[in-house]
Formats: structure tokens, C-alpha cells, sequence
């Protein structure tokens, strides 16, 4: 098994954590706000503390690769790199929904056959999304999308959808299908990194450590209803 070094600031949220295999030997998270550049350093140095009082030496160092907050998700990839340089070990980079899909499904493990939207907040009804299926295969790749309430229709009307992440809270008065559920409290967290960072480890997944660089989305997609559409046209031909 491989220790790996996970580190999460895509967000507001802060946080760090210490892997072997999918086992997590240390942690630390701060849910206080954007404090990044004070916190994440002091953060590192006690999980590789807690990895040298073991005995354990690091392999890795995982990164959330966005999107997200531009500031944080460059404190998080700086400091990673620096680490990779310092010890001369890989890189790994893991998408930033994805690590808020992990967390979904396994929260919401009893639902066994329904789609999982995550979303991370951007500004007003802005929002960077992508959905997966219950095994955590992309069914939609990340977007920037601006919701509406048809934003997701295609695939509410097919069946049951999950959404969740700092996004999804401000849209529940929006998406009001049926088919639509909401699960609280799943943050993009290091501890929620191990399982991924691992699988990417042993599958050789690694980034140059010197060219690597944030995943970030800045273009907005606008859901417009067909009826909408349809009613703009007979406007425009009276």
C-alpha cells in the first residue's frame, strides 16, 4: 500500500489528509473560510510528522485538480509541487467532483439506481456541475452551467437525481421535478481523496509535476426551455 499525502482547498474549506492505501492515518480539515495560505502549510507539516513517527515514508502527493476557487486551488497545486520537487515523488491529480461524487455515493449508498449531480457553487445561479452514475462513471463531463429549472430535465425525466455539493442548495428552490433529491453536507474534503489517489497511484496516473496546472471553467451555459424558444419565434414573426 502507498502512503499518499491528500490535500483539498478547491473551496472555502481547508483540508488535508494522510493515506495508506484507502485507510486514512491522519487528518485535519477547517470549515471557517478562505484561510488557505495560513492553514494549509501548518496542516502539511503535522501530517508529515504523523507519517515520520510511524515510520512511513510519503509516495505520493494528491491534489484537487478543480474546479473551483482559483486562489485556493493555486495554494493547494503550489504546495504539492513543492513537495513533489522536495522528495522527488509523483504527482497526482484528482478532479474536484469527483472527490464530491465519492462522498455522495457512499452517504447515499442505498440508492443503487439513481444518477449523482455534483456542484460546486461559482456566483449567483452559476454553478460548475457533472453527473455520474451510482459507480461513479461520468455520465455528463464537467460544465459551467447557469440553472434553470430545465437546466437538468433530460435526465430528471429519465429517473431519480442526487444533488449535492455548495452549489446544489441555492438551486432546490429552482429544480422542483419529482425526480429530484438533495443530500446536505458533502464538501470536497481531503479524507474523501484516499480511494481515488489510490486507484490513480496504482493505475500510474501521475501529472508532470512541472506543467501541471488547476482545472479551471469560466464559460457559462444558459438551459433555454424549447417553449421558450418556440414563444420568442412566434413573437419575433407577428
Amino acid at each position: 500500500m502507498s502512503l499518499i499525502l491528500n490535500i483539498e482547498t478547491s473551496t472555502s474549506v481547508c483540508s488535508v489528509a494522510l493515506s495508506e492505501g484507502e485507510e486514512v492515518v491522519f487528518e485535519k480539515a477547517s470549515f471557517e473560510g478562505p484561510s488557505h495560505a495560513a492553514l494549509l502549510g501548518v496542516y502539511m507539516e503535522e501530517a508529515l510528522e504523523a507519517a515520520k513517527s510511524k515510520g512511513m515514508k510519503l509516495d505520493a502527493v494528491a491534489v484537487s485538480s478543480g474546479p473551483g476557487s482559483y486562489t485556493g486551488l493555486r495554494i493547494g497545486v503550489s504546495v504539492a509541487k513543492g513537495l513533489c520537487f522536495g522528495y522527488g515523488i509523483p504527482l497526482i491529480g484528482i478532479h474536484t467532483l469527483d472527490i464530491l461524487a465519492s462522498a455522495a455515493i457512499r452517504k447515499n449508498k442505498e440508492e443503487a439506481d439513481c444518477l449523482y449531480c455534483a456542484m460546486l457553487d461559482a456566483r449567483r445561479m452559476e454553478v460548475y456541475s457533472s453527473i455520474y452514475d451510482s459507480h461513479l462513471n461520468t455520465i455528463r463531463a464537467t460544465t459551467a452551467d447557469i440553472v434553470d429549472a430545465d437546466s437538468y430535465a433530460s435526465f430528471l425525466e429519465n429517473g431519480k437525481v442526487c444533488f449535492f455539493g455548495d452549489g446544489a442548495a441555492k438551486c432546490e428552490t429552482v429544480i422542483t421535478s419529482p425526480n429530484a433529491c438533495f443530500i446536505d453536507g458533502i464538501y470536497p474534503l481531503a479524507v474523501n481523496m484516499a480511494s481515488l489517489s489510490q486507484k490513480a497511484y496504482d493505475d500510474g496516473r501521475f501529472e508532470n509535476v512541472a506543467y501541471f496546472e488547476p482545472f479551471y471553467l469560466k464559460e457559462f451555459q444558459a438551459t433555454i426551455a424549447k417553449n421558450k424558444v418556440l414563444n420568442e419565434a412566434l413573437g419575433k414573426n407577428k
